[in-house]
């Protein structure tokens, strides 16, 4: 019986394998130029959902163009996350070219403010998140 239940269970699991956890800020326009595209805009998603990658996640500009799919988990504020909500970016920067204390001080990710504001309060400056490749 119970190897029934771990086959029954390992096609759940699997898709967990694949996310990586971390924290997240926001940061503000302009967006601007960016150190992927420029002042090209026209590779942002229209939706404003961008991201710029941390130090350990930019890899020499290979992060530039990537997608991912980014989910709050908690937060040091209470009732910050918004429950199930996930939000799809793209890499558009480097997050410690930014300028913005949260960037610098080493998050894994730094989200537009409409990234961020889909998945958890604004008022927040950091979130721990679960992020996974597109």
């Amino acid at each position: 019986m119970d190897l029934v239940l771990l086959f029954l269970l390992v096609p759940l699991l699997l898709p967990l394998s694949t996310a990586d956890i971390g924290t997240a800020s926001s940061y503000s326009p302009p967006y601007i130029p960016t150190k992927c595209f420029g002042n090209d805009g026209s590779q942002f998603p229209p939706d404003g959902t961008l991201a710029a990658a941390g130090i350990e996640n930019w890899m020499n500009g290979e992060a530039c163009g990537r997608r991912y799919v980014v989910r709050c988990l908690s937060s040091e504020m209470p009732a910050t996350c918004i429950s199930g909500a996930t939000v799809e970016v793209t890499i558009v920067d480097q997050a410690a070219g930014l300028g913005s204390r949260q960037s610098l001080a080493g998050t894994t990710i730094a989200l537009s403010q409409a990234a961020y504001s889909r998945i958890a309060s604004l008022d927040a400056p950091l979130i721990h998140i679960e992020f996974a490749p597109i």
